[in-house]
């Protein structure tokens, strides 16, 4: 295949998205609006233990990032982990957690609008929040209308501000607490262990408090999807997904270490907005309003990659007939247009069930519904890339260029520790009502897979895939 073909065939998406923009596309998956908006609940449920939450989900995503990465470097694609769910288990499969990746970004579209919107409204309250929602959706929609390219370039943009927010944060943040920044005294360990110990409530808050954080990692995979419109996408995949590890101890533990190390857990400023109540600790102007600005920009960067990412998964199933064939279609620049229009209106109807309908009980309903999806989304992944390694094992040894390590016990590790966060989410309280709802869910989609596969007639052989036809991938 001629990676850098630029016009599109029928059904094809172009291969335009060059190595910098992917890169940051990477980037701008690791560091979601969950960082900005999340942290501070989960310092209050854990103090500053809410580290060991950090750092031990980090270490479960970037498990399953490298299970995906083994396969996705092997066969990249738009499709992904569904792609690789339809060829090793079969039709089923793909369309249930492809559907699923879908739904969960077009509940979080409209979420993240919602969000938005807020934001908007406090710095001009003179725009009304629906008004400003609507803005913001229509005009990212124009954008992933446009050529892949200006994705890309937005979200190459997006990722940029957001890494220049959090790599400023973090300088200001260890300047203070090495004492050296003017006006304020270093606080020691007075905050880490001073304020009842370093899990002040307890080990079990701590648990529970990973549920929170396992939901705010969720969109490091959107570069293997990006994958298929990649000029190099082998090698970008790659690069993307091997620098997660860093990303995440710099981006996420880094951060998170700079807010328990300045301000005690406790505090109601470090609850309401972690990173604006470090600024105003240390009398910068205008913190708010710089804050403000970052989480409206990663807000905006989650609208972006969400409509692009349940747009490509829907036009990707549609290619393994797995959709309606008008989503194999895309326009003279490989835009699958009837996709993004398909993704885009999941999110429009989920603001207008929040602001239009007189209950919220709509709303409610698509947010806890799909508020487990990542779980359903991990655990596929693991199954399939065990599958995936015992087949390629056997029938094409050493032709792997990225392998999990320590496959297949850190693989196993990985679906052992998801299933230990769903007994968490069964015994809280809090999170019982969206498991509950995501399994309904998750139920009906995997009904519509099976009964799909069982009356569609197939051509060939349940999830077989001749090995010669991805060899050029890399199997």
């Amino acid at each position: 295949m001629n990676t850098q073909n630029s016009t599109p065939r029928a059904g094809a998406l172009r291969h335009a998205l060059g190595n910098r923009q992917m890169s940051m596309i990477a980037i701008g998956g690791v560091i979601g609006a969950g960082l900005f908006m999340g942290s501070g609940s989960a310092i209050g449920m854990a103090g500053p233990a809410a580290l060991v939450a950090y750092a031990a989900i980090g270490l479960l995503v970037v498990l399953v990032m490298r299970m995906l990465a083994e396969m996705a470097v092997a066969a990249p694609g738009s499709g992904s982990f569904a792609t690789y769910a339809t060829r090793e288990f079969g039709p089923w499969a793909g369309l249930s957690i492809g559907w699923l990746y879908a739904y969960q970004w077009m509940v979080t579209i409209g979420f993240e609008a919602i969000a938005g919107a807020s934001i908007v409204h406090r710095l001009l309250p003179t725009i009304p929040t629906w008004l400003a929602a609507l803005v913001m959706l229509a005009s990212l929609i124009a954008v992933n209308f446009a050529r892949v390219e200006s994705f890309g370039t937005f979200e190459f943009w997006f990722a940029t501000i957001k890494v220049a927010a959090i790599v400023a944060f973090l300088f200001v943040g260890l300047a203070a607490i090495l004492g050296f920044f003017p006006g304020f005294a270093a606080p020691g360990l007075s905050n880490l262990t001073g304020q009842g110990g370093f899990a002040p409530e307890g080990w079990g808050p701590v648990a529970m408090a990973s549920l929170a954080v396992f939901f705010s990692y969720f969109g490091t995979e959107v570069v293997t999807i990006a994958a298929g419109e990649a000029k190099d996408p082998a090698n970008a995949v790659r690069r993307g997904i091997n620098s997660v590890v860093w990303r995440i101890l710099l981006f996420y533990i880094g951060s998170i270490f700079v807010i328990v190390m300045l301000l005690p857990w406790s505090s109601t400023e470090v609850a309401a907005s972690p990173y604006v109540a470090v600024l105003n600790e240390l009398h910068i102007p205008g913190a708010a309003v710089f804050m403000n600005l970052v989480v409206l920009t990663a807000v905006l960067s989650c609208l972006n990659s969400g409509i692009y990412s349940s747009s490509r998964m829907i036009h990707a199933m549609a290619l393994r007939r797995e959709t309606p064939k008008a989503f194999t279609r895309v326009n003279r620049h490989g835009v699958p247009t009837a996709a993004v229009i398909l993704a885009s209106a999941g999110g429009l109807a989920t603001i207008v069930a929040n602001y239009f309908v007189p209950s919220d009980s709509v709303y409610q309903f698509l947010l806890n519904s799909s508020g487990s999806v990542a779980v359903v989304v991990y655990f596929g992944i693991t199954v399939t890339q065990l599958r995936f390694r015992t087949r390629v094992d056997r029938s094409a040894p050493g032709s792997l260029r990225v392998k999990m390590w320590g496959h297949p016990y850190l693989s196993v590790l990985v679906l052992v520790a998801l299933l230990v966060v769903t007994a968490g989410m069964l015994v809280s309280p809090d999170t019982q009502l969206s498991l509950a709802l995501t399994l309904l869910v998750t139920g009906i989609a995997v009904g519509a897979g099976i009964l799909t596969q069982v009356t569609r007639r197939r051509g060939a052989p349940v999830g077989e895939e001749p090995v010669e036809q991805l060899e050029g991938q890399g199997i």
